[in-house]
Formats: C-alpha cells, structure tokens, sequence
C-alpha cells in the first residue's frame, strides 16, 4: 500500500441511513414514561402540602393546659425540749502524782557500811526510826572513850584547883589581912580555867557520842525507798547520799486548772474560798482515775491549797490536791482496798464545783453566734432569742438565763436561718440526767466529764 491510500480514503463519503418512521406502540410507550416522571414530581409536593395542613389544625385545635404552682415544703429541723437542772460545775484537769516529802538519805560521818536492813532496798517500805544503813563504828568508839578520859581529867583537874583555892583563902584569913583578897590570891583564875577546861572535855565527849550515834542511819519518817545508792562494804564520805526516799502518809497531785474556771470552784486559799475556821479537809473533793494494774482505779482526795503562783507561760493555776494514806486508800466502787496510788502515776482528775439550780443543758450546735438560739413558737416558726450562757464544756452548753421550761430549742444547723421562718419540727430527746444506777448529779457530771475531754483544752 503506498502513502497515499490513506488520504484517498477519509476522502470517500460516508454511506446515508434512511429513517423509518416510528410505530404505534412506540409513540403509546413514550407519552408513558412522561406521565411517569410528573407523577413523581407531584406526589410529594402534595404530600407535603397535606402534611403542613394537618399540623396547622392540630395546633389551632389544641387545648390550654391548666397550669398549677406548687409551694416548697417547709425545711425539717431537729428541735430539744429546755429542761431546768441542777447540776454541778465539775472541773476536770490532769496531774501526775507526787510525794508529800522527799529527801536524800546521806551519812552524817565517814565509814564503811558494814550491814543494811531488809528495808533498805528500793521500793522497800519503813518506819520512822528504823535503822536502814550501819556504818563502822570502831573508831568513834576509841573517841568516845578518848573523851570520857579527857572529862575524867578534866574534873581531877577542877577539885584540885578548888582544894587549892580553898587553903588559900583559908591561909588569908589566918593571916589576919583586911579586905577582899585579890583574884589571884585566892586562885580564881586557875578555878576557871579548870572548868573551861572540863566544860571543851564535855562538849567534846557529846560530840563524840553524836558521831557514834550518826555511824547508824535511821529512818526519818513513815516512807519508802525510791531508789539505794550504796551497799554493805562500800565506804561512804559525810554528805554522800545513800538513797532516795519519800513520805507515804499522803501523796500530793498538782493539778493545773484555768483562770477562769476558779469561779466554779470552792478553795482554800484563794478569797473565793477563804471563810473563818476553814481547815485542810474543807476543800473541794477532787475524784482521780487512772488506767492501773489493768483496770480502772479511782481515788478520792481534797483541794488543799493553790500554788505559789500563776503558770507563766500556760497561765494555769495550780491547785494541789491531797490523798490521804495513798498505799491503804479504798477504792470508791467497793469496800476492797484499791490498788496503791503510787508516784509517778498519771492521773485525771474531776473536781466537784458548785452546785447550780434552773439551768439548761444543751448541745452547743444551739448556739447562733456567741449567746443566740433559735425557738420554736407555737405556730411552728422559728424565733431568734437572746440567752445567757454561764459555762462551755465542749460539745455542751450550760444556759442559766433567756430560757423557759418547755421551749424547744432547735438544734439543726441551718446555713441561712431567718426570724420567723415556717419549718417542719422533729422532736429530740433530751441529754441523759440519769443511768440506771447513777443519780442525776453523776450522771449529768459524767456527760460533761465526756464533753469536757472531747474539748481536749479548748475554749470553755
């Protein structure tokens, strides 16, 4: 094929196809597939046309809904009946028990101990005057017989210038002199000097005895030994101590109480407490326990006195309370003899105040701000009321003033309380007067002894 074939025959003319006409059926299947297509498009805007005309009667043919408020209820608050008591303005405080007296047995004189009593052991009990410690008594012994020789030769000494004064004077008188005779003359001063010297012979004698005495040492009062510091054939120096001992006829507890609380109290001592003929076992009684020998021990004691002076750096008082006989004390909750109330031991301690009539015990939650309460009135409504508050002790307050009996106090804690206030009341029983075997006075003290330790020296 040569280069021009191409060319000649995109040059040739495409052949004609003649149209035939188009049938019956054909026309009838068209005009059909055109209705179609309307319908579709129509069907929906019809639809939607329907469905916009039945919501519009469904809104105009709505009913009004009848519309009803409804009040809040009235808050609910725990309220306490005011009962009028009489109670009594305990003072709790703490203390660690101490001696009465304690000293340091020391010898008196120079020695080796040469025996001990059974006594003389720590935590050994003794009496006054027992021997306790013997030192080595030979040496003062030899003095005391060196003495009575010096004494001997002493009194020798004063008959012979007596005898001598006497021929003397006797001599004088034969002579037939006027006059007083002279000092001299009749040996006066040679007398004297004698009995100088038989008077140092004595003192020396007595002193030597008293060394002899001092070689056995001795018990100085009823006590017990705190702890020994020496033993059989230590030699010990005058001055050198021996052991530590103490008094056991009483034990003496300082017991630090605030200022403020000395008003509750009635105390020898103080101007609150000072009345004529007022001796020891007028002060106020003082009830100590403690956790010893595996359970709980109490002892009864008094107030006997207040300290020298006010604490400086807590501001306490102290008050010094007494236990008689602390090693034979009886228990308070039976006639058996309690364990010893032994030093060191720390105790706590309740100390009976004065009694007072018509005030009102109550939870501290009753107060709103320093001496206000919320009451509920007859018509169920909150009223705001002045009180006067005598005493805090932790969770409790002791009102004496602003209340009535029967009131009702409430007691829930409302965050924004309003004078007048409509609420809903629940009654709450009444803090616990009386145990089953308690009367109302310790049973109320034991409630505010509790209250009071929950304070744990807070503000009261």
């Amino acid at each position: 094929m040569s280069e021009y074939e191409p060319s000649l025959r995109d040059s040739q003319p495409e052949p004609v196809v003649a149209e035939t006409p188009a049938t019956a059926a054909e026309v009838e299947e068209g005009n059909s597939s055109s209705g179609s297509r309307w319908l579709k498009i129509v069907a929906p805007v019809l639809l939607l046309a329907l469905g916009v005309l039945a919501a519009g009667f469904l809104v105009n043919s709505k009913q009004p809904v009848a519309k009803t408020e409804l009040a809040p209820p009235a808050p609910l608050v725990r309220v306490m009946e005011a009962l009028p008591r009489t109670i009594s303005l305990d003072v709790s405080s703490q203390g660690t028990v101490s001696p009465r007296t304690e000293a340091a047995l020391v010898a008196e004189v120079a020695g080796r101990i040469v025996s001990a009593s059974p006594s003389f052991a720590a935590g050994a009990f003794f009496q006054k005057g027992q021997t306790l410690v013997r030192l080595d008594a030979r040496d003062y012994e030899l003095a005391v017989t060196r003495s009575e020789a010096e004494v001997a030769r002493a009194k020798t000494l004063l008959e012979r210038e007596r005898a001598e004064a006497d021929v003397a004077r006797r001599e004088w008188e034969e002579l037939g002199q006027q006059g007083t005779p002279s000092p001299l003359v009749i040996r006066a001063p040679q007398v004297a000097e004698a009995e100088a010297n038989l008077a140092a012979a004595e003192a020396n004698l007595a002193a030597a005895k008293l060394s002899l005495e001092r070689t056995v040492v001795r018990a100085p009062f009823d006590g017990r030994i705190r702890d020994k510091r020496a033993d059989v054939g230590q030699y010990v120096a005058p001055g050198q101590s021996l052991g530590q001992v103490y008094a056991v006829d009483y034990a003496e507890i300082e017991l630090p109480v605030p200022d403020g609380e000395l008003a509750y109290l009635d105390l020898p001592g103080t101007e609150l407490g000072r009345e004529p003929g007022r001796g020891l076992g007028d002060g106020a009684s003082v009830v100590l326990e403690s956790e010893f020998a595996g359970r709980t021990q109490r002892w009864r004691g008094r107030v006997v006195r207040t300290g020298g002076e006010i604490d400086r750096q807590s501001r306490m008082v102290p008050l010094i309370a007494r236990v008689e006989d602390p090693f034979r004390s009886r228990g308070l909750d039976s006639a058996e003899a309690s364990s010893p109330l032994a030093v060191g031991l720390f105790v706590n301690a309740k100390i009976d105040g004065r009694d007072v009539d018509g005030v009102f015990v109550l939870p501290r939650v009753v107060l709103r701000g320093e001496n206000r309460v919320m009451v509920l009135d007859d018509e169920s409504r909150l009223r705001f009321r002045q009180v006067s508050v005598l005493r805090r002790i932790g969770d409790v307050v002791i009102v004496d003033g602003g209340l009535e009996a029967g009131e009702r106090v409430c007691v829930s804690p409302l965050e924004t309380p309003v004078d007048g206030m409509e609420v809903r009341a629940v009654e709450e029983a009444p803090l616990p007067t009386e145990g089953p075997q308690d009367g109302p006075r310790e049973a109320l003290a034991s409630t505010l002894s509790l209250a009071e330790g929950s304070a744990s020296g807070g503000a009261r």
